[in-house]
């Protein structure tokens, strides 16, 4: 992929190599908070962290770090492009109904600028090992060694770049620490400061624990938390929906490492463990020899009748939670590793060290285990950051923070400029300034989820001050308000109460301006339409064409079923004026600027890199519900800058929305007036070309006339021919 040049460069290119700091960033996978023992918290004593209490001592601890969508790979998408789910086009794990979507992949799009991509042409060597996870290959980094999918903890395989597979024996995290300190031993180039992302699979589901761990805390009683019985009372209904239960959703194999089918299926589901199926027989030994006589105890006690409902409960907490923990141990220990590597080689002095995760994580909060949800829990992930020099040992920063400034922060520390189109905002003031944020730090954050199947939580987003916060449920558009400082645990919604009615209004004018300011809409959320039978069967073709073709095509269409209609009514001008010109035709009937921004963050502008792209869309943003002329720009714009940032090289013909209904008063074809006067604005540097073509199509009078469009929005032939001739000079131009 190419870069825009002009949007990296370096502001102090005198600077050496040796004087920019290396960056390590170490990132694990549903790491809770409540697992740290630097932030404190009822397991700090119990299951301590001493080497991530190393970090935020000899450094800082961010107390208010938050995540943008609390979900695997959505959060890694939003560290590497430094901006919002809807914008980066990676909004869950793709995890939907397979009745209409098995053949389809959803995966992450990395021809988008990342800041690998920028750092590496600002003079880092970049570097990633362990877990990916986002289902492309990575991009813009010199050396990586991924594993496949969710990983493996137990003889894991590991992706090569040249595309075969390693199997290293032995438990992940461990591999992953190795695998850190080689490339830091011998992998990099000494010359150059160096990005290296070490990522852990650890302590993701199935929490399967290094053996030599397997046994820790089997003489003490792990504290519940106080929810772990969550009625779920005074909260959203969908609550009691989720299926992420700690009473109703674990799996006999899986989870709670029995073997066989569950003879108690009240109590347990039904999923073998497949890690164990990876073991060696002497790994198998030591593996029964740790859980099976505590499983049998369990069943015994259960067929006796000396077990309530609630007992089972409390059991499967107690297996759940020292596993978790069992696997943190391992994280800890690797990191306390690399550290002593550090200091060891000298890197320590120059060296940046981050440790986060991709979200929080619920360790019986609310009856639950995973993550998706806005409650503090899963919302908060850690940041702990060492910088010797810089970061004043034991800081501690209350700043509001997001995964989306990771980006910029790293990209502020190399002497590299920031992207406009990046939404976070770089913690160089905030770290140079003690943990202090600046008098024009932000007042709120925004979150976002997207509401895939699994674990069946809804869809949702919300904004949080630090002190309230604001929940929104797309499904019945109803709120649910929280007061952090007296309800710590989320128990109560006050969004009824009459005694928070000021709050309340305060947070949705937050809410409203925080999603005006993420650039955050109907129109801007990318959506498909893969339920409708025809839709993805174009889409599917798309594909194949762009797959066999891309590289080939010098002139791409974007748009709806006016675009769409080139294949129709316009057949035959379309053979006329652009049969020799290896033109693409994306428009598909129906869209709306959400459906083609999925489309093209989807696979459609794989390798297609033409001399001219023609977009014309956003009547339907007008036609289907009237939406306000602010928000479809805003989709156009969206679809405008994509286009920029794959194929910078690119001429894009932007034209006006076209005229809808017969008279110049129809309340649709002034709201399109209302879009056109916006997006032509967009025009406003060499790469993006602005036309209006709204006379062309109108009489004397301003009426759009049968003959021209005979339902006041389609083209017939006619129509089609003077859309082709009023282009066509502007064409000839920029296809030279």
């Amino acid at each position: 992929m190419k870069l825009f040049s002009a949007t990296l460069v370096l502001l102090a290119s005198a600077v050496s190599a040796a004087d920019r700091p290396n960056i390590l960033f170490i990132f694990s996978d549903d790491h809770a908070l409540n697992a740290i023992s630097a932030y404190g918290g009822p397991l700090k004593e119990i299951a301590p962290t001493p080497n991530l209490d190393r970090i935020a001592d000899q450094g800082a601890i961010f107390t208010r770090s938050y995540c943008s969508n609390s979900i695997c790979g959505p959060s890694r998408a939003a560290i590497l492009t430094g901006k919002h789910s809807h914008i980066n086009g990676y909004l869950d794990n793709g995890y939907f109904d397979k009745e209409y979507l098995e053949d389809v992949n959803f995966a992450f799009d990395g021809s988008q600028t990342t800041f690998p991509k920028l750092l590496r042409e600002a003079g880092y060597q970049t570097a990633l090992i362990g877990k990916w996870h986002l289902k492309t290959e990575p991009e813009g980094f010199d050396y990586w060694e991924r594993l496949p999918g969710q990983g493996s903890y137990y003889n894991p395989h590991f992706i090569q770049q040249d595309g075969s597979q390693k199997q290293y024996q032995g438990y992940v995290t461990d591999v992953v620490t190795e695998r850190t300190i080689d490339w830091l031993k011998s992998g990099r180039d000494k010359d150059k400061p160096f990005v290296l992302m070490a990522q852990h699979k650890a302590p993701h589901r199935n929490w399967s624990p290094a053996l030599r761990h397997m046994d820790l805390w089997d003489d003490v009683v792990i504290p519940e938390p106080a929810t772990l019985f969550d009625d779920y009372a005074n909260r959203h209904p969908s609550l009691k929906d989720q299926e992420m239960s700690i009473e109703d959703n674990f799996f006999y194999g899986w989870d709670m490492k029995f073997h066989g089918e569950t003879p108690y299926p009240e109590y347990f589901g039904s999923y073998p463990n497949y890690e164990y199926r990876r073991m060696t027989e002497a790994q198998k030994k030591q593996w029964d020899a740790s859980y099976e006589e505590e499983n049998q105890a369990l069943l015994a006690a259960i067929e006796a009748g000396e077990m309530t409902d609630k007992d089972v409960t409390r059991w499967k907490y107690q297996r759940y939670i020292k596993d978790y923990l069992r696997c943190i141990r391992s994280l800890d220990e690797g990191i306390g590793e690399v550290l002593d590597y550090l200091d060891e080689s000298g890197l320590a002095e120059n060296t940046i060290v981050i440790y986060s995760s991709d979200q929080g994580f619920y360790l019986g909060e609310h009856g639950w285990y995973d993550k998706r949800w806005m409650f503090e829990e899963s919302f908060a992930m850690p940041f702990l950051i060492r910088w010797p020099g810089v970061i004043e040992p034991g800081t501690r920063s209350e700043a509001l923070i997001q995964n989306i400034d990771y980006a910029p922060t790293f990209l502020e520390i190399a002497g590299a400029a920031i992207p406009e189109t990046i939404q976070g905002r770089s913690l160089l003031p905030v770290l140079k300034a003690g943990g202090k944020a600046p008098e024009d730090w932000r007042e709120g954050l925004y979150y976002f989820y997207s509401g895939e199947m699994t674990h069946r939580v809804p869809a949702h987003d919300g904004v949080t001050n630090g002190r309230y916060k604001l929940m929104h449920f797309t499904r019945d558009d109803s709120w649910n308000l929280f007061d952090l400082k007296v309800d710590p645990q989320e128990l109560n919604s006050l969004h009824d109460d009459a005694s928070y009615a000021q709050v309340l209004k305060e947070m949705k004018t937050l809410y409203h301006d925080l999603r005006d300011e993420y650039r955050m809409s109907d129109s801007t959320l990318p959506a498909h339409r893969l339920g409708q039978g025809w839709w993805k069967q174009r889409y599917q073709k798309t594909l194949g064409k762009v797959a066999a073709n891309g590289s080939d095509y010098e002139l791409v269409f974007i748009g709806d079923s006016i675009t769409q209609g080139w294949e129709g009514a316009g057949k035959e001008t379309w053979n006329e004026f652009y049969g020799d010109r290896k033109a693409l035709n994306l428009g598909y009937s129906g869209d709306r600027t959400e459906h083609v921004l999925w489309r093209l963050l989807n696979g459609e502008l794989e390798n297609v890199d033409p001399k001219a792209y023609v977009v014309m869309i956003g009547t339907n943003n007008t036609g289907h519900g009237l939406t306000p002329a602010a928000e479809t720009a805003e989709g156009i714009k969206l679809i405008v800058e994509l286009l920029k940032d794959r194929s910078p090289e690119s001429e894009i013909l932007l034209l006006s929305v076209f005229p809808r209904g017969q008279q110049p008063d129809d309340k649709m074809r002034v709201r399109n007036e209302e879009i056109n006067g916006i997006i032509e604005t967009y025009a406003y540097d060499d790469q993006v070309h602005w036309l209006d073509l709204t006379d062309t199509f109108l009489n004397e009078e301003g009426v759009l006339t049968k003959e021209v469009m005979p339902d006041a929005l389609h083209p017939k032939q006619k129509g089609y021919r003077m859309w082709a001739e009023a282009m066509e000079p502007t064409l000839v131009e920029l296809l030279k």
